[in-house]
Formats: structure tokens, sequence, C-alpha cells
């Protein structure tokens, strides 16, 4: 394992290593090292510990929900977080017990609220009125009841990209706590008797400043506070969601584990205190666990120069992937650093995919001049959101992933698709599977 600098934690390919996995599995081409990956959340677990020991930590499997990786979080005292049946079937798949895992989403379907009871998750995270009725009605009719939080919108409203905001009051997630729908939400849980026990919020994604979620944790804090003076409802689970952010460029600076947890808990106790509640706190990290573990693979191919009324003339390099393996820069304008393993002179480069459209994954990236067809890149910080929104746009298969172990050797944990798997779920009606000219 490597890293791009002296002070940078983000794991980096070495040259042979590249060319190893390049030439064994193809490009474009996932690849997470295992190591990497347990000590970041072997380092967050500890981080939360020391400042909070009734904790839990829930890995939000959409960042990646390769089977492997959730088996690697569940080993390494993960429990998971779910957004649909889909991720939870996929935890189960992993190897992990449906009791440690966390059903989410903002409009459950009732086959997935009937998944849950079925299979026995340890908890959903209640999102609105209508599911507190649906959840009723199961415990009714099956005699049984998965552990209950509800999500709260705090109004909190942070410094990240639009797109992944979802702490502030105009959302579609969860209780507003300003408007009373997040008391009323709780005082129809105790009417029906349901096993509610606490409250949860996710203010946001790829926070570099921890303010947004301190005021989340805070406004949970008081909230219960509130709720046990008026309704004796103790709080036993508090979950401030994720969201602490990840070095996508070598300019960022996202805040040690260490003192993130500090600032987040200390404005949570300073909430609680006198208050005699002392819940277990959970936080559900995703991105910041498995973002700086993978890195991106591409191969060179055309080289062109053209015409720019912005620049004077611009130099595109197009790689063998592109949107349909990272939808993320055109989706929330998201920045990458990009690494050769060739050396020499640099100048700035536009690398564009192969799909139609403009497709340019990564603009002003300065490489070396003589990069050309047939040179691998890497692009660091591609562990989370890259292969769990990876698409079959312009039927390209879906790349694959490797995974590095700790002894240095290297396997497949998700094959590239097939041609066939690629267009097994489509049917011709009979009478249109030959044209006539």
């Amino acid at each position: 394992m490597s890293a791009a600098s002296p002070v940078d934690s983000r794991f980096a390919l070495h040259e042979s290593q590249a060319e190893a996995l390049a030439g064994a599995y193809g490009t474009p081409l996932y690849v997470i090292d295992e190591a990497h990956f347990r000590a970041r959340i072997r380092r967050y677990l500890t981080a939360f510990r020391a400042v909070w020991p009734d904790c839990e930590i829930t890995f939000a499997s959409k960042a990646n929900s390769t089977l492997a990786l959730l088996a690697i979080a569940a080993q390494e005292g993960c429990w998971i977080d779910a957004a649909s049946e889909g991720e939870l079937r996929a935890a189960i798949q992993a190897g992990v017990p449906a009791s440690q895992v966390h059903l989410h989403g903002n409009n459950k379907a009732q086959t997935e609220i009937e998944a849950a009871f079925e299979l026995g998750v340890n908890q959903i995270v209640v999102d609105n009125f209508a599911e507190i009725e649906r959840i009723a009605g199961l415990r009714d009719a099956k005699k049984n009841c998965p552990d209950l939080v509800l999500r709260l919108a705090p109004g909190v409203d942070p410094v990240t990209h639009a797109k992944i905001s979802t702490g502030q009051a105009d959302t579609k997630f969860g209780f507003n706590i300003t408007d009373g729908s997040a008391e009323k939400a709780l005082v129809r849980c105790l009417e029906l008797s349901l096993p509610v026990k606490g409250i949860h919020c996710h203010v946001g994604s790829q926070l570099l400043d921890p303010e947004a979620q301190r005021s989340g944790g805070a406004l949970l804090a008081s909230f219960a506070r509130e709720m046990l003076a008026k309704h004796g409802f103790r709080t036993e689970v508090l979950n401030v969601g994720g969201g602490l952010g990840v070095r996508y460029l070598d300019g960022d600076e996202p805040m040690p584990l260490e003192d993130y947890c500090r600032l987040v808990v200390d404005a949570i106790k300073g909430e609680l205190e006198g208050s005699g509640l002392s819940p277990k706190l959970v936080q559900e990290p995703g991105r910041s666990l498995i973002a700086e573990s993978g890195v991106t693979l591409y191969r060179v191919g055309v080289r062109k120069t053209v015409p720019s009324k912005e620049k004077g003339q611009r130099t595109y390099l197009c790689v063998d992937g592109g949107l349909s393996d990272n939808p993320r820069p055109v989706m929330y304008g998201s920045k990458y650093t990009v690494l050769s393993f060739i050396e020499g002179p640099r100048e700035p480069f536009t690398i564009s995919g192969k799909h139609c459209e403009t497709d340019r994954l990564f603009e002003e990236v300065h490489l070396p001049s003589t990069i050309k067809e047939g040179d691998l890149v890497q692009v660091l910080c591609t562990g989370a959101y890259n292969s769990s929104m990876a698409s079959n746009y312009n039927r390209y298969p879906r790349p694959a992933t490797a995974l590095i172990r700790a002894d240095g050797s290297h396997c497949l944990i998700q094959r590239r698709d097939t041609w066939e798997e690629m267009f097994a779920r489509e049917i011709v009606p009979e009478g249109l599977g030959s044209c006539q000219v």
C-alpha cells in the first residue's frame, strides 16, 4: 500500500501493481485495498469509543455494497445500514445476520417493510406517518416488530452540494422538528405501543466542516430532553448519521477522525448534561470508510487537441470508461485526483470518457506531456459511489472490482458484466425476432 503524498492517507497503486491488475482483469477496473479499508474502520471505531464507549458504527452500504466489502465491514465490528431491500439482501448474502442491519428509506414499499419483519432486521429507521401505520399493521398481524428509530429533519443546512444535503427543513427525508411533526410521530408510536427506541438524523454528505453535524447532534439531543420531559420517553439510541468528507483533491483537508468524533460527541454531551439520558450513540459513515481505500484504473485511448473558446485550445485524453462507471462528475460536478505512472514535464488535459455525451470526467488534470495511447492512469478515492452507481449506459459492461489482500495478493470480488448477463432480463416478443427490409 502506498499513498499519493507523504501527508496523504489515500490508497494509490504502484506501477507494477497497476500493470499486473490491468493485465489480469482488464480496464476500467475498480481496485480496493483490504488492509486500508480495515485500518480505516478500526481507526473510526477507536476514535468514537474513546469519547463515548457505548457507541456503534454502521457502514452505509449505499457507498459500496459489494458483498466482500460488506463482509469485511461486519468482521471489523460494523453494523450495516441498508437503504433498500436489495441492500438488505446484499448484507445477508454477504453473511451478515439481519439482526445486524438497519433498514432505511424515505418511501419504503410494503414489500420492503414485510421483508424487514420476515428477515429479522435489528432496526427500521422510520421516515413518515404512513410508514408508522404500515408497521403497526404488520406488528399486529405478525406479533413481532423490529426496533424503530425515527428519522428527524433537524433544519440544518450544511455546506455541501445541494444534491447531497439532507438535513434542512425543506427535505424529503424524515419528520421535521420545527413544525412539530417529529413530536407527533413519536406520540403516535407511543399510542400504538410500537418499540420506538430512539432518533436519527443525517444532515448531508462530504462535509469538511463538522459544524453541521455538531448542530444536528445537538438538536437531536435537545429533542430527546424535551420528549423525556413531555412524554416520559427515554431515548435509548441517538444516531447522528454520517457525512465526514474525504480527500478527493490534494487540497482537500478532511478533519482527523479523532477530532471529528470528539467535536460531535461534545455537542451532544452539552445538550444531554443533567437530563439523566445516556443513549447509545451511532454514526453511519459510508464514504468516510471506503472512499479513500479505492482507485479506478483506466487505459488511455485517443489523444486529441481541438480549438477552445475558453482556453485557445484543449487537449482531450479519452479513457476506456466514463460516466457509466463514474457518474459523479456529471451529477455533482465532483472532482478527483488523477495520477499517471510515467514521469516528465506536465501539461493540462481534459480526460473524457467514451460515451455519447460530452462526458468530461476530469478537467484541468496535469499529466506528463508524453502520455499516450495504451498508458494507464489511476483515479484516487473512488471506493465510494463509483461501483454502486455504475450502469450499462451505451451498453458498456460494468467494471470488475479487484481486492488487494493483506499479503499483497489480489483477487476478483466482482467480475465484469458479460454480454449474456447484460441481455438476460430482456424479452423480444414473438414476431419481432427478425426484421423485414
